[in-house]
């Protein structure tokens, strides 16, 4: 492979100013687009030796024909500068934002005689004001509904207002109650317009004080006995009440921020916005991330951020982020501009404004479970990347049947397996296998053992391993299986089939993958050479780039960053790594509870105290019989006694 690229600049070529730089292809296309406080600083990254740089960067760089620069005055026109024509020219290397919603907001025509207030998608109507948005239909059109009841303004459309005013005949929303504007005949277009004023000052600071006004308005009209004015009033303030409990507060009276939650991987991200006004959430957004080049998080939130605030909405005074980009004070100058005021770019690490980033990061961890599942669920999407696997990897035919295999053990203790199995594109829990090694001297070496025991069942043996177990969740009937085939492990590792035990496995598959690079497949490849089996392709998939490796191979197999190929490998390591893990932590839980309960005196009562005071086993065996004491129900001797048998069942035994 070349050391470098021959379009490379030469020393002293590129200035060491602020500047916006577009890698382009020989036809002139853009293909990504950045911006650099110093861009020699940040170009020599781009022309280091191609070995060392990250997969999808040498792509690009080998893709691109020529790069070239703008100089700009400071970081904050850079920004500007790359904001416009990454939205312009949409750059395929850069990150690439999927956001099908198109938010509802509550919308007020003040640029009309007589204002009115509705729900509206569409953007830029002259002299309009939006609130907003909201994270769903329903939720904006019930605010409205009790918003009108407090500030009685029009609802009604612009055609039958218009006819209403010509005729001096109530437009029929008025007619029903529902509409409170001019047309209704019941105000004038002045006393109109201080309603709209009152409704648009209440939108913007949302002010939990008028409830008190309304409750005081109500009490004087009725000690004047002016009980219709009474009566209105309470309806009035039990439609404020209705409004402010709709929004959770979460923050003081005063507080404005908005908070972005960030989940991502190698392949795409989830963003969720939470938009807080007045200390409650009146607004979220949430949207999903394409990613070409493996970006680190800080280089994700600027983008992500400048996406978010780069068209209509504007920034609340405090913006909190999961990691600050190199660039926050540009970024906060910028976010200033578009806000007319000052804007803080911060992360939040205790307290409530961090209680509130978790709870927006675990709403983007679920989209993002929800995009890439949805993604793999459609039949045209699966069929495409069934096909694409089969061109990448050469095989006759589309893999309808994979399945993959992770290791998972806590230094070296505890090692399991996992198989899961694909078929169509689709998981097949009820095919899922767990398995049990007894000993192994890494994950290759775990990875050779699996495979072989695996393979065993296709060169026609009638041997059943021992340490293969049931489905993700087992019924009671394969729990009990579960545990008298991890029993029968430390026995033997082939024990005879039971005639009305139900078959281990269905039937061969047509791929076979492996959690990890060259070193465990080329242990699988080992494995599958050894049992003499033949029609079976296997790959593996290393985590940190998402590169594909197949057997002999000096170099990995490349997918596009977004190809559905891919996302299905992905999800389907993903899948056997959680299951991996999940079978994991119940041996290791079952294994210290089984010792615990074994102690004289110590019941599950005691175990579970022992366990939830001291948050995990590997705590509890390091802490003093003083520590141990401690515990509700448990004294001096019975804390010698569960130290003494800890520490005994750790030492090492014969080997």
């Amino acid at each position: 492979m070349a050391s470098g690229v021959p379009y490379r600049p030469k020393p002293g070529e590129i200035p060491t100013s602020p500047g916006v730089y577009r890698f382009c292809d020989a036809d002139g296309r853009v293909l990504y687009v950045g911006k650099a406080k110093n861009l020699r600083a940040r170009l020599s990254n781009y022309f280091a030796p191609l070995r060392t740089l990250h997969e999808r960067t040498r792509r690009m760089v080998l893709s691109a024909a020529s790069v070239e620069w703008t100089v700009v005055a400071s970081d904050v026109e850079a920004l500007n500068l790359e904001i416009t024509w990454i939205n312009e020219l949409k750059p395929p290397f850069n990150v690439r934002f999927k956001d099908d919603k198109s938010y509802p907001y509550l919308v007020v025509t003040l640029a009309d005689e007589a204002p009115r207030a509705m729900v509206s998608r569409k953007r830029g109507i002259p002299g309009a004001r939006y609130f907003g948005p909201y994270p769903k239909m329903w939720a904006v059109t019930d605010t409205l509904e009790i918003l009108t009841r407090i500030f009685p303004i029009r609802t009604c459309k612009d055609s039958d207002y218009r006819r209403a005013m010509a005729t001096g005949k109530p437009c029929f929303a008025g007619q029903i109650g529902r509409c409170f504007g001019p047309c209704s005949g019941k105000v004038t277009i002045e006393e109109h317009r201080e309603n709209v004023d009152r409704f648009v000052a209440f939108m913007q600071n949302q002010d939990p004080r008028i409830m008190r006004e309304l409750e005081r308005e109500m009490r004087q009209a009725a000690a004047v006995q002016d009980y219709e004015t009474a009566a209105r009033k309470r309806d009035e303030l039990q439609a404020a009440t209705a409004f402010f409990e709709k929004s959770a507060v979460v923050l003081g009276d005063r507080v404005d921020l908005d908070v972005f939650g960030i989940e991502h991987d190698e392949l795409a991200a989830a963003v969720h916005l939470f938009m807080v006004r007045g200390g409650r959430i009146r607004g979220e957004r949430s949207w999903t991330v394409d990613k070409e080049l493996d970006v680190p998080l800080g280089e994700l939130v600027d983008s992500v951020v400048q996406n978010a605030y780069g068209h209509d909405l504007v920034p609340a005074r405090e913006v909190v982020v999961p990691e600050l980009p190199d660039d926050a004070e540009a970024l906060e100058s910028w976010l200033g501009e578009r806000a007319g005021r000052r804007v803080e770019l911060r992360v939040a690490h205790r307290g409530a404004k961090a209680s509130l980033l978790e709870t927006a990061t675990r709403n983007a961890k679920q989209s993002l479970m929800l995009y890439k599942t949805r993604r793999s669920a459609d039949f045209t999407t699966r069929s495409r990347a069934l096909e694409d696997i089969q061109e990448a990897l050469g095989m006759p035919d589309a893999p309808l049947r994979i399945e993959c295999y992770d290791v998972s053990h806590l230094s070296g203790t505890n090692i399991v397996a996992s198989m899961v199995v694909f078929e169509d594109g689709l998981p097949r829990k009820d095919e899922y296998r767990r398995f049990t090694i007894p000993a192994s001297s890494d994950d290759t070496d775990s990875i050779h053992q699996v495979l072989t025991r695996r393979l065993a069942y296709l060169r026609g043996g009638d041997g059943e391993e021992a340490a293969a177990t049931g489905a993700d969740e087992p019924t009671a009937a394969a729990h009990a299986e579960t545990a008298t085939v991890e029993n029968a492990v430390a026995e033997a590792s082939d024990a005879p089939v039971a005639p009305e035990r139900r078959k281990k496995f269905a039937y061969r598959p047509n791929l076979l993958v492996v959690d990890g690079g060259q070193p465990q497949v080329e242990a699988a490849a080992r494995a599958l050479a050894e049992s003499g089996v033949q029609g079976i392709t296997l790959c593996g998939i290393a985590k940190r780039l998402e590169e594909i490796w197949t057997p002999d191979s000096d170099y990995p197999v490349i997918l596009p960053r977004n190809s559905d190929a891919l996302f299905l490998f992905q999800r389907i390591r993903d899948e056997a790594h959680r299951f991996a893990i999940t079978h994991q932590r119940q041996r290791r839980k079952r294994d210290i509870g089984t010792v615990l309960s074994e102690i004289p005196g110590l019941g599950p009562a005691r175990v579970k105290e022992l366990l939830r005071h001291f948050g995990s086993v590997a705590r509890l065996k390091g802490a003093s019989e003083a520590d141990i004491a401690e515990v509700k129900g448990i004294g001096p001797t019975l804390a010698a006694t569960i130290r003494s048998t800890l520490h005994a069942d750790a030492a090492p035994g014969p080997r």
